[in-house]
């Protein structure tokens, strides 16, 4: 057994890995054959986990920047409508190697467009995430409740239900192994999908052991149109569609009284905080520790970037802990161990997996290796990190494989990807 092993880091000390996972933290001998990576001074942690993002959105970032959800959402769904499998997958590569450049090694992307009906892009998104080496939690998103029927979208974006199922049994025979790439049953919206489809996607998923995920109390206007539609508040819809469950995680969840966060932390069902995809759109504060006080599993999102020009998800650590204490009016609210914690081991139970974002033996050797040299005046390295500037991770591993080296990713040319993204995002708009 070849083992790898960092020395030299202030926090937590050494880590070794070998065969994809963590076989020592502290202090770790080096032994003849090991592999030995000097990270004098840097800090490491257990790989970041983005628990929502859509990633075909790079190529329309920068747009609708004075509107609500809404609106905005009506401004680019004709353009999304557009796209091709080449955008897709365009996009998805610069969108993954940039969350892995800011410390991500598990992904999950929402993406519930499939313009004339060619689901050839979730391929394309596979094979984003095999050029960049991260893990890729992928949903076969939906929409199939367009304008003429009282839905958001417009109709030539939204798809036959019965051609979503269809679709959907294929990509998981095509793509999921559970391990570097879980495919994930995801209508959209409220507001862009039928009660029939929420209830065969529970039942599709259910089947074949997968977990199921929606936009859920984002917005007001959302819990309104609920309110008209259903008679209902989102999280009692949720209910009766027969979305309560482990299985379950939502994205947003702002708008959740008190009565309804008890009701998803007996159930288990968890919550993508996306701050400042929410800030952006005005759409409100996630009572984050409201929620985990009650029980709800909570990781963190970047969401689309479309809605968070920013792309990476290291950012929103410290979003999180400020919008936390900005909600409470209380200084430690979220301290930076906490935010720390959501968008590692509370991404992990989001998305059920228990060997992921743990830095510790037997836990799954995904790593992030932060650079360390400017903070060595501050007695915490954590309160440094996430306190500190942004930052780019010097080493990045998924399962042991090296993704990121001093700075650089291994699999893609991110300038060139850049370059092409930004001659397709023209066209689009053009």
């Amino acid at each position: 057994m070849t083992r790898t092993v960092l020395l030299g880091a202030r926090s937590p000390g050494d880590v070794a890995f070998a065969d994809g996972q963590i076989v020592a933290v502290g202090n770790v001998t080096a032994l003849p054959g090991d592999e030995i990576i000097r990270c004098d001074g840097d800090i490491i942690t257990a790989g970041l986990i983005n628990t929502h993002h859509h990633l075909y959105q790079w190529i329309t970032r920068g747009r609708a920047i004075g509107c609500n959800l809404f609106d905005w959402l009506t401004t680019l769904y004709p353009v999304w409508g557009r796209l091709d499998v080449e955008d897709v997958y365009a996009a998805a590569l610069v969108g993954l190697g940039e969350l892995a450049e800011t410390g991500c090694t598990t992904a999950f992307d929402h993406h519930y467009l499939v313009p004339h009906g060619d689901d050839a892009v979730f391929d394309a998104i596979v094979e984003a995430a095999a050029a960049v080496g991260v893990r890729l939690h992928l949903s076969r998103g939906s929409m199939d409740l367009g304008e003429k029927d009282g839905g958001l979208p417009p109709d030539h974006v939204v798809e036959d239900r019965d051609a979503i199922l269809t679709s959907t049994e294929r990509i998981i025979a095509d793509h999921h192994d559970g391990t570097m790439v879980s495919v994930v049953v995801a209508p959209c919206s409220p507001f862009s999908v039928t009660t029939e489809l929420m209830v065969e996607s529970a039942e599709l998923a259910r089947k074949h052991g997968l977990r199921l995920h929606t936009h859920l109390c984002e917005t007001i206007d959302e819990q309104d149109h609920c309110l008209e539609r259903f008679g209902r508040r989102p999280v009692e819809q949720l209910a009766e569609w027969g979305w309560m469950g482990s299985d379950v995680w939502l994205a947003h969840g702002i708008h959740i009284a008190d009565d309804e966060m008890v009701a998803l932390g007996q159930a288990g069902t968890g919550v993508a905080h996306c701050p400042s995809s929410n800030a952006r759109l005005a759409a409100g504060m996630c009572r984050v520790t409201d929620l985990q006080a009650a029980g709800v599993p909570v990781g963190l999102g970047v969401d689309g970037v479309a809605s968070n020009e920013v792309g990476g998800l290291f950012p929103e650590l410290r979003q999180a802990l400020y919008t936390a204490r900005l909600r409470e009016l209380v200084p430690d609210a979220l301290m930076p161990e906490d935010v720390l914690a959501l968008a590692t081991r509370g991404g992990a139970q989001c998305l059920g997996r228990p060997e992921l974002g743990r830095l510790e033996v037997g836990a799954a050797a995904d790593l992030a290796v932060w650079p360390g040299d400017d903070l060595s005046d501050i007695a915490d390295p954590v309160t440094g990190l996430v306190m500190g500037p942004d930052r780019r991770v010097r080493h990045l591993f998924v399962a042991g494989q090296s993704v990121v080296t001093n700075g650089s990713l291994n699999g893609v040319d991110m300038a060139a990807a850049r370059k092409k993204l930004g001659q397709r995002a023209q066209r689009l708009w053009e």
